[in-house]
């Protein structure tokens, strides 16, 4: 039964997200402690992502997906990320702060089922990538931490920017 609840979640993102015709490309990781421990990102994990850039007149966003257990013992969640172009060369690099419990209250932010929390945030907005090709997005957990516990999942979610109207 407590399989069921921790399944339910992805289920829920699954659906919502095959009906969205702007997403260009989705992937999330689980993490576990080099070990073997389940939800533990090591800071020497570094999940990277790779997604095809076909137009490049095009704005996107992407998101960065988190899912957390309730024994999550902060409330923020600094991750450095890198983007690299189809050439190999930098494209951004950037330390990200993502509030995944309100800092006031200490309630979780995001979907919840039982004791998981799914997060998707938005952490490049409008991004415009130049040219045509295969794209690199490294994830890095900046915690000062060697084993951040209660981590389950990272991902990454890039879609087609909405169009101004």
């Amino acid at each position: 039964m407590r399989f069921l609840f921790r399944l339910l979640p992805v289920l829920g993102i699954g659906l919502l997200t095959a009906c969205d015709q702007n997403q260009v490309f989705e992937k999330n990781i689980d993490l576990k402690s080099p070990d073997g421990d389940p939800y533990v990102w090591a800071v020497q994990d570094k999940p990277t992502f790779e997604f095809d850039i076909a137009d490049t007149t095009q704005r996107y966003d992407v998101y960065f997906n988190i899912r957390n257990a309730a024994d999550y013992e902060y409330y923020n969640l600094y991750v450095k990320q890198t983007l690299t172009g189809p050439d190999g060369k930098l494209v951004s690099r950037r330390l990200h702060q993502m509030l995944l419990l309100d800092p006031q209250t200490g309630e979780p932010r995001g979907n919840g089922t039982g004791d998981i929390y799914d997060h998707q945030i938005l952490a490049l907005p409008n991004q415009q990538f130049h040219q045509v090709g295969r794209y690199t997005l490294t994830l890095e957990q900046y915690m000062r931490q060697n084993q951040l516990r209660g981590i389950m999942a990272v991902g990454v979610r890039v879609a087609r920017h909405p169009a101004a109207k």
